[in-house]
């Protein structure tokens, strides 16, 4: 790795608080949704609810996250722990809004009281209205891009169509910058990259998120994106050494691109790279993240 990832000093890791509550989360490859209380995640650096602003309401949030492979769901407390077994569906191809809102409610009907929704959304999202989506705006899982479903998708209001649908106040957001939510310390310029089908980015300072931009659409190499390079048909295809590799080139790009002080990486195929992989600035989360910051996404928005 060049400068910016192999060389440089982190800032030093915050101490713990130990008035600061600490979450149980499922285990990040646990597939059944069953909570494991075994599994304390400690609040530094990251999933540490009071080190950014303070709650200041009591609401249980109904978290989904959208993934090219499966749907996902739970109830989050304010404190940031899940109150419910976590939901899952495969994501259904193709996926048309109408039938995307009618597989989320019937994944998410059984999930309450509620007092409000938060969902992440793999695509470009403004306002809660969907401008790009390109893992659903695919008639199969890893297919060619449709363009009827291109255009099904294009300028659709999701949040309205879902605070309908739910009949509770609901928010739409990029699901990188959702997860981000759970994970920041809230000091400097942070970082998130999310491995899944394709890949997430997401940017905050200070712990505030900054709007958001398909930073994974840029350039990895010639005429290949850092979406394409990263994404999952590309590990299946390329084999994991070479994928491993392709990450960590990714990351000395955008160090390069943005200086950050912290990266995190999560999503399905975090699960694919250790520690050495990422940098000394680099922390790997579980991809329980992009249900739990759900809640922190109220104060954001």
């Amino acid at each position: 790795m060049t400068r910016s990832s192999a060389n440089a000093n982190p800032k030093p890791k915050p101490a713990p608080n130990p008035a600061t509550k600490r979450l149980t989360s499922p285990k990040p490859d646990d597939r059944s949704g069953k909570l494991a209380a075994s599994r304390i995640l400690n609040c530094s650096p990251w999933f540490c609810f009071s080190s950014l602003k303070a709650r200041s309401d009591s609401s249980i949030t109904l978290c989904v996250d959208i993934g090219g492979s499966g749907f996902k769901a739970c109830l989050v407390d304010p404190d940031g722990e899940m109150t419910t077994e976590r939901v899952r569906v495969d994501t259904p191809y193709p996926c048309p809004p109408e039938r995307f809102i009618d597989t989320v409610g019937a994944l998410t009907d059984p999930l309450r009281p509620a007092d409000r929704v938060s969902v992440g959304f793999p695509g470009l999202v403004r306002s809660g209205r969907v401008l790009h989506v390109p893992s659903l705006s695919r008639a199969t899982y890893g297919g060619p891009a449709d363009p009827s479903l291109e255009a099904a998708w294009s300028g659709v209001d999701l949040q309205s169509a879902l605070t309908k649908r739910f009949g509770l106040d609901t928010r739409v957001v990029n699901d990188a910058d959702m997860q981000g939510c759970a994970v920041v310390s809230g000091t400097g310029m942070e970082f998130v990259m999310t491995l899944g089908t394709g890949v997430g980015t997401a940017l905050f300072h200070d712990g505030r998120l900054l709007p958001h931009l398909e930073l994974s659409h840029g350039p990895y190499k010639d005429s290949l994106t850092v979406d394409l390079a990263l994404g999952n048909a590309a590990r299946k295809d390329i084999g994991q050494h070479r994928w491993v590799k392709r990450v960590r080139k990714a990351i000395t790009i955008f160090d390069d691109m943005l200086w950050f002080d912290r990266i995190y990486i999560g999503g399905g195929n975090a699960k694919h790279l250790q520690a050495v992989d990422i940098g000394p600035k680099g922390t790997l989360v579980p991809n329980t993240a992009g249900l739990i910051g759900g809640v922190r996404i109220w104060s954001q928005t």
